[in-house]
């Protein structure tokens, strides 16, 4: 037997090789993803090969790729049998670091290299030549086995420490294929235990196209259903995938499965889980939609692929010709990340107003669940805004059922010109408000909002269809006056007076056209500040409230109005108390109430004056 060649690395490979080994990829489980990824491409060669009529060495050869894990030898194998090396390949490929044989093999197609028409695309993933340089983050010695497909070709070993040089030698009975045998460092000799490997495989590996073994069985028995039709994947095939993906024991409430074709070939299998995990008060959960490249995985719940306030989503979003780095774990075009996700994002919110207009039912159960990150979209995503705006659903004065804002508008006669809320615990609370009663009285209907949020909400929408969106409070409403009114000098005198006794509890005092039931209400001075705002803000702001004081609305209709006015003339002291509870009570109906004991105290001197007269 001859001696075996001896190649020595040229010194800038060495270089090259150093860097690979040491800084390229972030973890070293990356080695398994890489040299699988390389063994996927060599077997889609051959697939390719053998479809275009090409002969080839063992034809009935199962294409498959195998693993085998040695703990008592510390050594770890990948195996496929697929297109195989040369003795020059080899010198090529793996004596040259950075020269990429599936570039050189994608080349030779598109230059029209024997490629027949009807063949199409084979599936390579490799594009730098570098992934099988990362066997040597964790190896003391490389040995690679090798036997091309062409029939007349012999079986050749490769032998290198990395460091500077590299052995060749014939062998002879090899099969077609590559096998490569790492023997691992001593500080790595984890990979060389079958569970560690099986976990790493999973995690990256697990969707390849042909078949993965460790050790004798099966690993890889999950499909990529997101690269098939849509018309050969059953709902049970969905389901199943969802569950293995998104780790849940129930089945997804809606799934999203389509491709598109710019700004990249993308195919994309997208989940909304039956139950949100994010919870009031716990940290935000993480987004868990993953990104592959031709059934590889390159980034685990990676950050960017949609908005944040999507992060309810599951799902995988696979390319075949995103612009990676060199170790493959990010992508390289930030923009074109930012393209991807504005199609990702239409394409999902399209698929929502789809729901929601073909199955309200369903979807009323999805916004149950998911509506608050939809709202949180329309607070910190303006470019999102007016799709978002579409999705959402409330109860209005007419409707315990939640509408649409479109619904809302379908429903408003002629004469309104704006849409109206209120913000309350519950129905009971929105419908006695002393805010809903002009609307009520006008038979304008009016959202009801019950997430203490939505208010923030309507603040960044500010319209819909072109109707502003206006808190009841802010409604400017006119009844008309009724027979038992102040006329306008006595309740220009007796908002003077209440003005006088609150002094800097109040802002301005005034007479309101828009209560019907209420003696008076408490309005915001500021034009953009709501009662339920000024309540979350100083929550917020650990009780201090906001700077700017509130106005008091009196009801000049309201039989206690006309008796505080009586009053005022004939029991001054008796008429400020009344005043200062008529206040209290304004801001008890707003939530807003901050000292009840001076209220308790003051009620009760009212009430013993009442019953001791």
């Amino acid at each position: 037997m001859s001696a075996p060649e001896k190649h020595e690395f040229q010194a800038e490979i060495a270089q090259l090789l150093n860097i690979v080994i040491h800084s390229l990829y972030t973890d070293k489980e990356i080695f398994i993803r890489e040299l699988i990824s390389n063994a996927a491409d060599a077997t889609e060669k051959l697939k390719f090969l053998q479809t275009s009529g090409s002969a080839v060495f063992e034809p009935d050869r199962p294409l498959a790729i195998s693993v085998t894990t040695d703990d008592t030898a510390h050594s770890i194998s990948i195996a496929d049998s697929g297109i195989g090396m040369t003795h020059d390949e080899l010198v090529e490929n793996l004596g040259t670091i950075a020269h990429s044989g599936s570039k050189a093999f994608l080349e030779q197609l598109k230059a029209g290299a024997g490629k027949p028409s009807s063949s199409g695309d084979p599936g390579i993933i490799g594009q730098f030549g570098v992934g099988f340089y990362s066997a040597f983050m964790v190896a003391s010695k490389v040995t690679v086995f090798t036997r091309s497909f062409q029939p007349d070709e012999t079986g050749w070993i490769w032998t290198s420490d990395g460091v500077s040089s590299y052995e060749i030698e014939p062998a002879a009975d090899l099969p077609r294929g590559t096998k490569i045998v790492i023997q691992l460092a001593e500080s790595d000799r984890e990979y060389s235990r079958a569970h560690r490997v099986e976990s790493i495989i999973k995690r990256y590996s697990n969707f390849v196209g042909f078949p993965i073994e460790l050790n004798g069985s099966a690993v890889n028995t999950v499909s990529a259903i997101w690269t098939r039709n849509k018309s050969e994947v059953t709902d049970a095939d969905y389901d199943e995938f969802y569950k293995f993906l998104g780790h849940d024991i129930d089945a997804p409430h809606y799934r999203l499965h389509f491709n598109a074709d710019a700004p990249l070939a993308i195919r994309a299998l997208l989940f909304v889980p039956k139950h949100s995990l994010e919870k009031p008060g716990m940290p935000k959960i993480e987004s868990e939609i993953h990104l592959y490249c031709r059934r590889i995985l390159i980034q685990s719940k990676a950050r960017g692929l949609l908005p944040e306030w999507l992060r309810f989503v599951k799902g995988v979003v696979d390319s075949e010709d995103l612009p990676l780095n060199i170790s493959r774990e990010t992508m390289q075009d930030s923009a074109l990340m930012q393209k991807l996700n504005k199609v990702l994002t239409a394409r999902f919110l399209k698929f929502l107003d789809g729901e929601a207009n073909g199955d309200p039912e369903s979807y009323a159960g999805f916004f149950k669940e998911f509506g608050h990150f939809l709202k949180e979209g329309i607070v910190s995503d303006y470019a999102h805004r007016e799709p978002l705006a579409k999705l959402l659903r409330y109860e209005t004065s007419v409707s315990e059922t939640p509408s649409a804002l479109a619904d809302y508008v379908a429903r408003m006669p002629e004469d309104q010109k704006e849409i109206y809320y209120i913000s309350g615990a519950d129905r009971a609370a929105c419908l006695a408000s002393p805010y809903y009663e002009g609307l009520k009285a006008k038979s304008h209907e009016a959202l009801f909002l019950h997430d203490p949020w939505d208010e923030f909400v309507m603040d960044q929408l500010r319209e819909f269809d072109g109707r502003k969106l206006i808190a009841a409070e802010k409604a400017e409403i006119a009844l008309e006056k009724t027979e038992d009114t102040l006329d306008d000098t006595a309740a220009r005198l007796l908002c003077n007076f209440i003005k006088e006794s609150l002094g800097d509890k109040v802002g301005d005092v005034r007479v309101s056209r828009r209560l019907v039931d209420s003696p008076a209400v408490v309005v915001e001075s500021d034009k953009g500040m709501t009662s339920s705002m000024r309540r979350i803000l100083k929550n917020l702001n650990r009780g201090e409230a906001p700077p700017f004081k509130q106005d008091l609305e009196i009801n000049p209709n309201h039989p206690m109005m006309l008796g505080l006015e009586n009053a005022r003339k004939s029991q001054p002291e008796l008429a400020k108390q009344v005043a200062e509870q008529v206040h209290d009570n304004a801001l008890i109906a707003a939530g807003l109430l901050e000292d009840p004991q001076s209220m308790l105290k003051r009620m009760n001197a009212l009430l013993e004056q009442l019953v001791t007269k």
